[in-house]
């Protein structure tokens, strides 16, 4: 029988993906929690800080940089990388971005982003991914980060599970911000509800640890007025 379709070829991005993504599913024991985080509060402070300076307006996905970068200073168990047998802990959130580009991802990474304001992000954030969509980003650029964000909402994605980038041992994949029923002082009321899953290395961290991790992220993002602060240091 005759079967008609098209041979394509890998290209080399291709290629990269392939074999990293099937390492890691072959070599992490992959596991996730997930959370649902209502995003109202949010989505208001992104809209009048739009209003207010709309030269360089934020993303939802800046915000959630910042969040992810704060929440890592607290809970550094999952700020690492597993290389040698060894967990190596770091003090700085470098968070590498999943961006799309032709032909596959690329993961440019922000260093210190609990060192940067959420429009220092957003700036960084532009300008990496015009760079990537270009294929002009070095090694170093894409290289080194310490944990992952993969976010789906702009495709209208409810929620899906993320693959580890090794030697990272976390990445949060989040969905779109979407109206539901959620009951507030014994109220049922309608909430923007964004639904976070993030998965992890079970050699490295644990459920109880993850799900720790979880409740501050939501916890940051339900009160965005935080993520404006100043800098955070690190001890």
């Amino acid at each position: 029988m005759n079967v008609d379709f098209k041979a394509i070829s890998l290209t080399p991005l291709r290629k990269i993906i392939a074999a990293r993504m099937t390492e890691a599913k072959q070599t992490i024991p992959h596991y996730r929690v997930c959370m649902d985080i209502q995003m109202d509060a949010l989505l208001a402070l992104r809209q009048q800080l739009n209003a207010e300076n709309p030269d360089n307006k934020v993303s939802v996905n800046d915000f959630i940089i910042k969040a992810i970068a704060n929440t890592l200073v607290e809970h550094k168990e999952l700020n690492c990388q597993f290389i040698d047998n060894e967990i190596h802990q770091y003090n700085q959130a470098d968070i590498s971005v999943v961006i799309a580009v032709e032909g596959g991802l690329s993961t440019p990474v922000i260093r210190s982003a609990d060192q940067k304001t959420v429009q220092e992000i957003t700036q960084e954030v532009k300008a990496l991914a015009k760079r990537a969509a270009a294929g002009q980003l070095k090694m170093s650029e894409i290289s080194g980060g310490t944990f992952s964000l993969s976010n789906l909402g702009m495709c209208g994605v409810d929620q899906f599970d993320a693959i580890i980038n090794p030697p990272q041992c976390a990445i949060l994949a989040v969905g779109a911000a979407k109206a539901q029923p959620v009951v507030k002082t014994e109220k049922i009321e309608t909430a923007k509800v964004m639904r976070a899953s993030i998965s992890l290395d079970h050699r490295v961290i644990d459920g109880a640890t993850g799900a720790q991790f979880l409740s501050s992220l939501r916890e940051q993002l339900q009160n965005p007025e935080q993520l404006l602060a100043v800098k955070i240091f690190n001890d």
